[in-house]
């Protein structure tokens, strides 16, 4: 097994007619590279269309593939030997030499973490203690004094990133990067793809994509994004869009959850309260030109509720798109800096 197989799951962005909305048909001069494989417990969909290039799709397939297995061997959690396993196996206040990938998904994590107080990758093992981790789910719901004990066991604050490496002070602090790895994945394989000098592509990760230029007859790329109130079993198309250059992530609540006692309970956990998020945001959708920041944030404001993500979302100049549900149905909203895309 691969990283993140339940997160692959919630990430609601998905694409019609085999990954393109009125893609029609490309022009024949631009052999358009078409990739499809599976990685980090999901599948991965490239779609590339190389100008005058000598690039093969075995190549650029072979490519791809080392470029997903060394992020996957950096941030797997199921890979026993993973560098992010040697790192939760650490002892406290030792300094481990971290890679450079490593290095830029824990810096933007953190980043992101301090930012919105609402995203923290030390927080496995309250996933964990709700059931959304490995183990099996409680036949009860942990305590008021379970989980004050395992919220100082987790923190953002228990951590030290410097030139020379990444240390702890808690021997039993654990990283998880579900919540940006995937994204960063995303990352990479646009970068080598751009390396070769192609400019219009889509990469697509788990229903979470990367968009650059157009397809060759210049229609710009359009995305769909999945109505959360469909039918179980059944996708249906909430709004289609134009992302432009950009990635796009979506999180909602309503993929990953279970029931006890007559109570829901949602895989999304607020760090502050320790607790399974209880409100009306049921979908977020995150525009940014890093899929890993965009990966990062539609977690973060999910957590955070609909006014909350909504302030959010302005204060800092985001293209946000926000689906609530109520008694009279599904409400939405769409930042200022989303409504160019609309």
């Amino acid at each position: 097994m691969t990283l993140m197989l339940a997160k692959s799951q919630f990430c609601l962005v998905f694409l019609l007619s085999m990954l393109l909305v009125a893609c029609g048909q490309a022009n024949k001069s631009a052999e358009p590279i078409v990739l499809q494989g599976s990685t980090m417990g999901t599948t991965y969909n490239i779609k590339a269309f190389p100008q005058q290039s000598t690039l093969t799709k075995e190549q650029l397939h072979t490519e791809v593939e080392a470029a997903l297995k060394a992020v996957n061997q950096s941030m797997s959690t199921y890979i026993p030997d993973s560098e992010i396993n040697q790192f939760n196996r650490l002892v406290a206040n030792q300094v481990m030499p971290i890679s450079d990938d490593f290095r830029k998904v824990i810096a933007e994590s953190i980043r992101l973490g301090l930012s919105t107080q609402t995203l923290d990758v030390t927080m496995g093992p309250l996933i964990d203690l709700w059931g959304f981790g490995p183990d099996k789910r409680p036949t009860k719901r942990p305590s008021e004094q379970q989980l004050a004990q395992m919220r100082e066991q987790i923190g953002l604050d228990k951590l030290t990133l410097t030139e020379n490496g990444l240390a702890k002070t808690l021997d039993h602090l654990e990283l998880s990067f579900s919540a940006t790895a995937k994204g960063y994945g995303i990352d990479k394989v646009a970068e080598l793809i751009e390396s070769h000098g192609i400019s219009n592509y889509m990469v697509e990760i788990g229903g979470e994509l990367r968009l650059s230029g157009t397809k060759p007859d210049d229609e710009p790329w359009r995305i769909a994004i999945e109505k959360p109130d469909a039918p179980v079993g059944q996708r249906q198309i909430h709004k289609v869009i134009e992302p432009g250059k950009n990635s796009v992530a979506t999180s909602g609540d309503y993929r990953i959850f279970y029931e006890m006692d007559g109570e829901t309970f949602t895989h999304l956990i607020d760090p502050g309260t320790g607790k399974p998020v209880k409100h009306d945001l049921v979908s977020v959708t995150v525009l940014h030109p890093s899929a890993m920041t965009a990966d990062g944030l539609a977690t973060a404001l999910t957590v955070m509720g609909t006014e909350r993500a909504r302030a959010y979302a302005e204060l800092h100049n985001l293209p946000v798109y926000l689906i609530s549900k109520s008694d009279e149905g599904l409400k939405v909203y769409a930042s200022s800096a989303f409504k160019p895309y609309l």
